[in-house]
């Protein structure tokens, strides 16, 4: 493994690219703001499971298709961001939370955050193209540890970090929402909010070059 020193950069720089808010915070939070701290909780899980798909895909070398095969990468791409937006949409057309029972509406609620977000973070190439470009500058070719298994480790720790992260938005969202007052009117209003929120993230994601 990199020098002690290495990989003190390395949790630093990481911690700072998972603070600064992104795409998974922004969906973490609306998520949260749909659904409740359950859903957001589930939402985060959902996400830092999917991620493995990206870290085994850099350790084995796949991310590299995304370089190769432009075609491939806008596919995923618009696939992802046409599914966040669907998402968002489901949200505006979904009903209070008044018209369920509690218990069931959150159980039922965070099972379909979890997979949904799972989904969203598997057809999120922008996710592999990150572990490709940052990983590698913290590979030592000359330790112990063949690349492939340092890239795991090193791809294991970003997600941890950028989960923590995630789980602190979803916290504060919560508290957020704690404050307002709990009627159907508002509880409608936060969830269409939150709809809106995933909507503009699968626009940009479709709009965003490279």
């Amino acid at each position: 493994m990199p020098s002690l020193d290495v990989l003190l950069a390395f949790a630093v720089t990481t911690a700072i690219f998972a603070f600064i808010p992104g795409p998974a915070m922004l969906y973490a939070a609306a998520r949260t703001m749909a659904g409740g701290r359950a859903a957001g909780l589930m939402a985060v899980l959902g996400i830092h499971l999917g991620a493995y798909a990206h870290i085994i895909a850099a350790a084995a070398g796949l991310s590299a298709l995304f370089h190769a095969v432009p075609v491939a990468y806008t596919c995923v791409k618009l696939a992802g961001a046409g599914y966040l937006v669907w998402l968002g949409i489901s949200l505006f057309r979904a009903k209070d939370a008044e018209e369920e029972s509690a218990a069931g509406a959150a159980l039922k609620g965070g099972r379909r955050a979890f997979v949904q977000s799972v989904t969203v973070e598997v057809l999120n190439p922008k996710t592999a193209i990150f572990f490709l470009a940052f990983l590698p500058q913290f590979v030592d070719s000359g330790a112990g540890l063949p690349i492939w298994a340092q890239l795991a480790i090193l791809g294991t720790m970003v997600n941890l970090i950028f989960t923590f992260a995630d789980v602190v938005s979803v916290l504060l969202a919560d508290v957020i929402l704690a404050r307002l007052k709990r009627s159907s009117g508002v509880q409608s209003l936060v969830r269409k909010a939150g709809g809106t929120v995933l909507i503009g993230l699968g626009a940009h994601l479709a709009l965003q070059k490279g």
